[in-house]
């Protein structure tokens, strides 16, 4: 099972980005092993079963332990700087192509409120929230986001390309702009093609009535390709937190998952 969920390749870059556990106040049980905690935390992100019902045999804490500490680390900042790290790597081993960026995002279902779900416009005004993603010319997700099922896309535009990490190429230097964007029509507005420009990057953004499907499909399939690889996720299909942060770490870890199985893809 260590294998299957956290194999060393996982464990070595997760390990040192781990905050130092909090001094004990007073004597108890000693603290959860950390690599049996993220075995739990990818089983959930893999299998979608609820905390409580996690195996406590096989992974040797229960299931609120295991939700404690992907609210520490993710608080921690853990999984964004492991997103960079990974991306670092690719990025020296030529595998990350910036030449070109797709945008696109997709909305899942809310089981349980909280602040971030809204109406879902196209689930009959169910709560639900929105997952935004903004990946390479290969599909590599760079970053994302999470937002409410009501918000429109294009309010995530640049928030998306402004948190784009450095990527470390093969020249040594680093680079974080794409060269071009692509969109649906979700994302056509002077604003947001004036903003493209200013920031050094062409607008590849379907324009309604002028553009055709079939044109634009050539490049930004990978994007909806990297939301089916996304879903496969099963904690990611619906929402079942309530808090924002743990849920938006779900998906930052579950992108990170993405981005090993690039690196080393024997990894499941």
């Amino acid at each position: 099972m260590v294998r299957e969920l956290v194999p060393d390749a996982l464990w070595q870059r997760v390990a040192p980005l781990l905050p130092p556990p909090r001094p004990k106040k007073k004597m108890g049980r000693p603290r959860a092993d950390d690599r049996a905690a993220l075995e739990a935390i990818v089983f959930v992100l893999k299998s979608g079963i609820p905390w409580e019902m996690l195996p406590r045999k096989q992974f040797g804490l229960c299931g609120m332990t295991a939700w404690r500490h992907l609210e520490e680390w993710t608080r921690a900042g853990v999984w964004e700087e492991l997103q960079a790290r990974l991306l670092d790597e690719l990025g020296l081993r030529g595998k990350v192509d910036l030449s070109r960026a797709s945008i696109d995002s997709t909305s899942v279902r809310a089981s349980k409120r909280g602040p971030s779900p809204g109406p879902n416009p196209t689930d009959r005004a169910k709560a639900g929230s929105k997952h935004h993603l903004l990946v390479d010319a290969q599909g590599l997700p760079l970053t994302e986001s999470l937002t409410a099922a009501n918000v429109h896309d294009s309010h995530e535009l640049f928030p998306l390309l402004d948190s784009v990490p450095p990527v470390r190429m093969p020249s040594g230097q680093r680079q974080r702009r794409p060269r071009k964007l692509h969109g649906d029509k979700a994302y056509a507005s002077k604003k947001n093609r004036r903003g493209l420009w200013l920031r050094g990057i062409a607008p590849r953004i379907a324009r309604p009535g002028v553009e055709s499907k079939e044109r634009l499909g050539r490049f930004r399939w990978v994007v909806e390709r990297t939301l089916a690889w996304k879903n496969q996720l099963r904690r990611l299909r619906v929402r079942d937190e309530r808090r924002d942060d743990v849920h938006f770490g779900f998906l930052v870890l579950g992108c990170c998952l993405m981005l090993l199985r690039r690196l080393y893809p024997d990894f499941g």
